[in-house]
Parts: structure tokens; C-alpha cells; sequence
């Protein structure tokens, strides 16, 4: 049986995990405002093909960061390293607002895709520094909580600013100025942050343990199929109800809305029965089995209504919120919060899945150009997800 009360350290801490939680809504926020318009503002300069390229060109400068990231957080702290790409992200930002060469675009948008990354992988430390092992499901739903209310209010926020009109640049302007409050939050909270005296094995080492560890491989694995799943649906799902299915931006925008609602309601909840009563790996398994069913579900969606996709959508996240919480509370109860290397490489299999998902619609089209057939490739993706997700050895 998991702990009930919450010790003093809990206590003594909980105001610093509310304001990284509000710190958390905001950086989302920032980043959900153009995140469902992004292929479409891509595909006005380029064709669909170059759209998931430039992705995967992003995808690769994120793991690069990652790679790097830890070494400047033990040179310089998390406190200023996050400062600091703040600022270089607001830059990003300003530059796709402004220019008009196609090149510059691409340049601006691989360099915040890869910033975006880096900002919330500084944000796991100050919020796991701050956390206790006896509570991490709630305190890991607490900011995903917050987290996908952001997620919930930013597609229909940005689906009203770009409007009738298309105007997907206005969408990176209400980003930028998100990163003020962003901004002023850290730096007013976090100036006298203590650093835990970060380990630096080498990246070969780093590698071996993650081999050898067959819990962390296997979860690896298994968030790597989840990410691939966003990261399709985020790239295509716009494109595919936008262009094939005929929905209006305005519609879009209540879809998505809908559609994200499982996080904020499911997430806080199931961290803390997963902190209390049942093991994490039993409602990943369910999770990712409601996901690959509903998912291989929507090729069979011949209506143009908001209701109808909505609704369908809705029952995806009902699975994926639960295997995502679940997947973050085993992960933050079995790593330490000195190793950053390890949860630069969990961080990572966010941006693999962008170039796993362009790689499955490319092979996919190769074959058909019924784009609907990718959920059934999606679905059935994610439902294998459930052999190493009831592998893991439960950390009751």
C-alpha cells in the first residue's frame, strides 16, 4: 500500500509545484497556439512531402539539443540555461511572424521546434527537483493537468486567430508574446535554484545503461509509439479534416478542443490511484488498448461532421492520456533527478516519432493515396505497444 499523507518536505514544497505548474500552462500555451496550424503554414511554401522533411531536419536538430543541453545545464544551471531559451525562442518566433523567404521559414521553424523541446526538458528538472518519490503520480498529473488545459483552450485560441482569412502568422505573434509572463516567472522564482550535482557519463555510457536497464528499454519503446502517434496527428490529422473531410478551421478548432479534454480530466485522477492503489503498467496496458482500437476506428469515418470527429477523437485520448500519465509516472519514480542524460533520452523519443510518422505516410502512399488507411497503420502500432507495456515490472 502507497503512502496517504503527504510528509513535511511535500508540504513545505507544494507552492513552489503550483507556480511551476502555472509556469507549465503558460509554455504550453505558447507552443499549442500554432502547433495544429504549423504543416498548413509550411504547405504555403513548400509541397506536403517537403513539409514532413523539414519535421524531420527539426526532429533532428531536438536530439542534437538533447544531446547537448545536459552539458550546458551542468556549465551554466537550469535556471539560466531555460532563460536563455527563452530568449533565443522568442527570436524564432519574431522571425516567423516577419519573413517572407521560404528558406528562412524552414531555418526559424527547425530552430524552435528544437528550442520548444529544450524549454520543457528544463522544466522537468525544476519540477523533479521539487518532487518526492511517495507522490510523484499526482504531482506529475498536477503538471500535465496543467499542462493540457493549455493544450484544451490553445487549437480553438489559434483556430480564431487565424480565422476565415488564413492568417497563420498572427498565431506566431499571440506565441511570442506568451514568452513574457514565461519569462518573468522563472526569473522571479528560480534565481536562487539549486542545482543537484548533475552525473556526466559519457553518451556511449549513458547508452549501455539504457541496454541493459530492460524496464527503461522497454519504456523507451513504448513512449516512443505513443509520441509517434502525436506526432501524426498533430503533422496529418489537421491536413486530413482541413482538405479530405472538408472541415473549417472554426471547426477544427471546437474538434480539438473536444478532443483534448481526456488529459486535464483524466490525468491528475489517475496519477493518484496509481500512486495509491493499482500499478501503472495495468492502466498503461488499457490505455494503449482503447487508443489502437479507436484509432484503426476513424478509417471508417465517412462524415464531414464537427460532432462525429469530435467524438471519435475524444475516445483516442481517453487511451492516450492514460497510457501517457502512466508512462511519466513509472519513468519519474525509477530515474534520478541528478541524471538529466537519462531524461534527455526519454525526451528524445519525442523527436524520433517525427520521423517515424513521415516515414509511415511516405511508405503508406507509396501504395494508396487513401489517406485513411493510416489510422488503421497508427491504430495497430499503438496496440502493439501493449506487449512491452505488460513487461514492465510494476513499481508497487
Amino acid at each position: 500500500m502507497r503512502h496517504h499523507s503527504a510528509p513535511p518536505r511535500f508540504q513545505k514544497q507544494s507552492h513552489i509545484l503550483y507556480t511551476i505548474a502555472v509556469i507549465g500552462f503558460i509554455y504550453a500555451l505558447h507552443l499549442v497556439l500554432p502547433l495544429y496550424s504549423n504543416s498548413s503554414f509550411l504547405s504555403l511554401f513548400t509541397s506536403e512531402k517537403d513539409v514532413g522533411i523539414i519535421y524531420m531536419i527539426g526532429s533532428a536538430a531536438t536530439i542534437l539539443g538533447f544531446l547537448f543541453t545536459p552539458f550546458l545545464i551542468r556549465r551554466l544551471g537550469n535556471y539560466a540555461t531555460t532563460l536563455w531559451l527563452i530568449i533565443i525562442q522568442a527570436s524564432m518566433l519574431y522571425g516567423l511572424a516577419t519573413v517572407v523567404d521560404a528558406r528562412l521559414i524552414a531555418l526559424f521553424f527547425v530552430l524552435q521546434v528544437a528550442i520548444v523541446a529544450l524549454i520543457g526538458f528544463c522544466l522537468d528538472i525544476f519540477l523533479e527537483v521539487y518532487s518526492d518519490t511517495s507522490h510523484v503520480g499526482m504531482i506529475r498529473g498536477m503538471y500535465l493537468t496543467s499542462i493540457n488545459c493549455a493544450w484544451i483552450v490553445g487549437p480553438l485560441i489559434g483556430s480564431m486567430i487565424i480565422g476565415e482569412m488564413n492568417d497563420y502568422r498572427s498565431v506566431y505573434v499571440a506565441s511570442l508574446f506568451m514568452l513574457i509572463p514565461l519569462f518573468y516567472l522563472v526569473f522571479k522564482n528560480f534565481p536562487k535554484f539549486k542545482d543537484p550535482h548533475y552525473r556526466h557519463p559519457s553518451l556511449w555510457k549513458t547508452i549501455i545503461r539504457l541496454v541493459r536497464n530492460e524496464n527503461h528499454s522497454r519504456l523507451f519503446a513504448i513512449n516512443t509509439i505513443l509520441q509517434v502517434f502525436y506526432a501524426w496527428m498533430v503533422v496529418y490529422s489537421p491536413i486530413y479534416l482541413h482538405t479530405v473531410m472538408g472541415l473549417s478551421w472554426s471547426g477544427i478548432g471546437i474538434v480539438l478542443t473536444v478532443m483534448l479534454l481526456p488529459f486535464p480530466l483524466l490525468q491528475l485522477p489517475l496519477g493518484k490511484i496509481a500512486d495509491k492503489k493499482y500499478g501503472e503498467k495495468e492502466i498503461m496496458v488499457l490505455g494503449f488498448a482503447l487508443l489502437g482500437l479507436s484509432t484503426i476506428a476513424l478509417a471508417a469515418i465517412i462524415s464531414s461532421s464537427v460532432f462525429v470527429w469530435a467524438l471519435a477523437l475524444f475516445i483516442t485520448r481517453m487511451g492516450a492520456a492514460s497510457a501517457e500519465i502512466m508512462i511519466e509516472t513509472y519513468f519519474f519514480k525509477t530515474v534520478d533527478q541528478k541524471d538529466p542524460n537519462i531524461l534527455g533520452f526519454f525526451r528524445i523519443t519525442r523527436s524520433i516519432s517525427y520521423f517515424i510518422a513521415p516515414l509511415i505516410t511516405g511508405f503508406m502512399l507509396i501504395y494508396t493515396e487513401d489517406q485513411s488507411y493510416m489510422f488503421i497503420v497508427i491504430g495497430t502500432l499503438c496496440l502493439l505497444a501493449m506487449i512491452p507495456a505488460w513487461k514492465l515490472k510494476d513499481t508497487n
